[in-house]
């Protein structure tokens, strides 16, 4: 497992340097690093005040599955998790990362694991699903303005994570039918069974679903809109709509564990589906460098949090 990883982990890295060095050759960095530096300092304090809500709102759409499954954790035990396992997340595989120290930590609370394990997994998937409605959205309104390569990419993509994301919530029902009787038996397939059991008993709580899609929305929202800030603050001249189309793939990008803290693929993506609307590279490279860059910030309170509980 420790050799898988570092294997992993090295990939991730090459992956990352690999997508930053070919980005660098196509602007002066230089350029890129003052185009961030002299972002519009109203702007950025904006974004970090909708960074701070949209963090609230993440723990209050966990903290619903929580209740809604019947988890001992209190409201402030909950935000203490989720914060402190988002800033460990930080140094782990992007997008994967901080929701397994957030299941880790949970799991050692209470004795039900696949509980856990299984409310970090509904909030993550809820989460996917937002993203993929918004960028249909975002597709259905500039459809005819589009490069067909975009609309292609963007269409397949929502079709790949909306389908994963339903085979995720019925995965119970997947697995009866594909899981060999042997495979069943073993430790790894007691395990998938019990953790796809523990996600599809959230079928049966369609109140907590439907608050938890509401806030996902809400949180996918505040993402757009302080890229959108963001891109104000720096000069770039794009209606919010189109922030509709790149921006929910950008968030996809982010969630696949195959960047280092988030740097490389998801840049490269946002550069890529800028283009098209004649941003230049230097420009959008400094903004999706910010738009990483703030989320990172938003990870901080969990590392204070983390040092203080160290203290006491």
């Amino acid at each position: 497992m420790i050799a898988h990883f570092a294997r992993s982990t090295i990939l991730r890295v090459l992956l990352t340097v690999g997508i930053l060095a070919y980005l660098l050759t196509r602007f002066d960095p230089a350029d890129a690093a003052r185009a961030i530096i002299g972002i519009r300092l109203p702007h950025l304090v904006a974004v970090m005040g909708l960074v701070a809500l949209d963090r609230a709102m993440m723990i209050a759409r966990w903290y619903v599955l929580l209740r809604a499954s019947g988890t001992p954790v209190t409201l402030k035990s909950s935000a203490w998790i989720f914060l402190v396992s988002s800033f460990v997340g930080s140094f782990l595989p992007a997008g994967v990362g901080g929701d397994a120290a957030r299941a880790y930590a949970l799991s050692r609370r209470t004795a039900e694991g696949s509980e856990a394990v299984a409310s970090v997994a509904v909030d993550r998937l809820a989460g996917m699903l937002s993203i993929v409605v918004l960028g249909v959205a975002g597709l259905l309104l500039w459809s005819g303005r589009l490069d067909d390569d975009i609309r292609s990419s963007v269409w397949w993509l929502a079709v790949f994570v909306g389908g994963g994301v339903a085979g995720a919530i019925w995965a119970d029902h997947v697995l009866r039918a594909i899981m060999p009787a042997s495979m069943g038996a073993s430790g790894l397939g007691v395990r998938a069974t019990r953790l796809a059991s523990a996600v599809a008993r959230y079928r049966a709580r369609p109140a907590a679903l439907v608050t938890v899609m509401v806030l996902s929305f809400g949180v996918q929202l505040l993402r757009i809109l302080q890229a959108y800030l963001l891109g104000l603050g720096l000069g770039v001249d794009v209606a919010l709509g189109y922030y509709l189309v790149f921006m929910p793939v950008g968030l996809l990008m982010l969630l696949l564990p195959l960047s280092v803290s988030g740097f490389g693929l998801p840049q490269g993506v946002i550069v890529w589906l800028l283009r098209p609307v004649g941003v230049p590279d230097v420009q959008s490279f400094a903004l999706s460098t910010l738009i990483v860059l703030t989320g990172l910030a938003g990870n901080l309170p969990g590392a204070w949090l983390y040092v203080r509980r160290q203290k006491a």
